[in-house]
């Protein structure tokens, strides 16, 4: 089974790797997605796959019994699905917002309309922007 999670993850990374080095906005928040959940499978992963008791320590017991799932990995991840989603839906608006007022989503036609650099290398502020 864990190498079928490692191939999941090593699959999910990569596609996400290559979708993030698109030049199209939307590709891009796709590919982050994507590999976020690629590493929410590998911190997940860490924790156990097999089948373990939960985590839950008995009565009169001190700590955790060997065989018991590591309950910090599931934590972590569920954190990071919430924090992941966030992510994607914040990105989506922006992108969507940069189309709408810009016609297009293109990152190498977006560095076009940046303004000229100034003197000190930092972008000039157009009177019409103040």
């Amino acid at each position: 089974m864990i190498w079928a999670v490692a191939i999941a993850a090593g699959s999910l990374v990569a596609s996400g790797v290559y979708l993030a080095l698109s030049r199209d906005g939307l590709r891009t928040v796709i590919g982050v997605s994507l590999m976020g959940a690629g590493v929410n499978l590998v911190v997940l992963s860490a924790g156990r796959l097999n089948e373990t008791m939960p985590p839950f320590v008995s009565a009169g017991a001190t700590a955790l019994a060997a065989d018991t799932a590591n309950p910090l990995p599931q934590a972590l991840t569920l954190t990071a699905v919430v924090i992941g989603f966030a992510l994607t839906c914040f990105a989506l608006v922006l992108v969507l917002a940069i189309r709408q007022r810009t016609g297009v989503a293109d990152h190498t036609l977006l560095q076009a309309a940046e303004p000229p650099p100034g003197v000190d290398g930092m972008p000039t502020i157009l009177d019409d922007e103040r």
